[in-house]
């Protein structure tokens, strides 16, 4: 267990330097979320005049959603520095050495949730420029759902990287699975105002529970039934992830 902390702190310093040195990338890999709430924030809060959805405020219900987004696609596409890396031979050579494999995964998935975490951050503080009011306690409990989330992406990411390992099967198996979920999991409205089938639809997504969730914890809503499934259901998910990651790295079914 001492080797693989170790290795994986190793591991996590040299992703997160590799990526340190291209700053533009934590401003770019939140610019298409930082546009949602630029441009579609305002128009939310004036649909026909309604500011009150019956779940907060307008800022209240898109921020939450726009966060989720961020975890789903920016995490979602890491793996497209995997399968250069691939391509290279450097995963390779990285296995032949006496690094755990375990932190091979590690390493990498905790870089990307530090790197969405900030990020996260960094769009919640426009949130509140632009008119978001939410207690502190809220916002940092969804922004922990939000790091949770990235890690199980992240890996999944992964495992479907070294599953294709080519970009041009990789990208569109990750659009088939990502635009259902995004529109089904509730990121931009609420899925209470969706017509009963596709309620009832979205719930099979786990996304939706996290967003909800994310969204009882802007609101104060800390003892919800809403908040503990979201918990639960992120948690599982690093759990199914991570163990299906550590799988692909250590060469297992590959």
């Amino acid at each position: 267990m001492t080797k693989v902390l170790r290795d994986t702190r190793l591991l996590f310093l040299r992703y997160l330097r590799q990526t340190l040195r291209n700053k533009a990338v934590l401003v770019f890999g939140a610019f298409q979320p930082l546009l949602y709430l630029l441009l579609f924030g305002p128009l939310l809060g004036e649909v026909a005049g309604v500011r009150d959805f019956g779940e907060g405020d307008a800022w209240q219900v898109l921020v939450p959603g726009i966060l989720v987004q961020l975890a789903l696609f920016g995490a979602g596409f890491v793996g497209f520095g995997l399968i250069a890396e691939l391509r290279f031979g450097v995963v390779e050579r990285l296995r032949v050495t006496p690094v755990s494999r375990v932190s091979l995964l590690l390493g990498r998935v905790l870089r990307d949730a530090v790197m969405l975490g900030v990020q996260a951050v960094m769009l919640v503080a426009v949130g509140v420029a632009l008119g978001l009011r939410a207690p502190v306690a809220g916002v940092l409990m969804g922004l922990v759902f939000v790091v949770l989330l990235a890690l199980s992406i992240a890996s999944i990411s992964y495992v479907l990287a070294m599953t294709t390992r080519n970009e041009n099967a990789f990208a569109p198996l990750l659009t088939t699975v990502t635009v259902p979920l995004m529109l089904l999991s509730g990121l931009l409205l609420p899925m209470s105002l969706a017509p009963r089938w596709l309620d009832v639809l979205s719930r099979f997504t786990p996304f939706r529970y996290v967003v909800d969730g994310t969204r009882a914890a802007f609101l104060g809503h800390y003892a919800s039934a809403e908040v503990a499934g979201a918990a639960l259901v992120a948690a599982a998910m690093v759990v199914v992830s991570v163990w299906l990651g550590v799988r692909r790295f250590l060469g297992e079914n590959a």
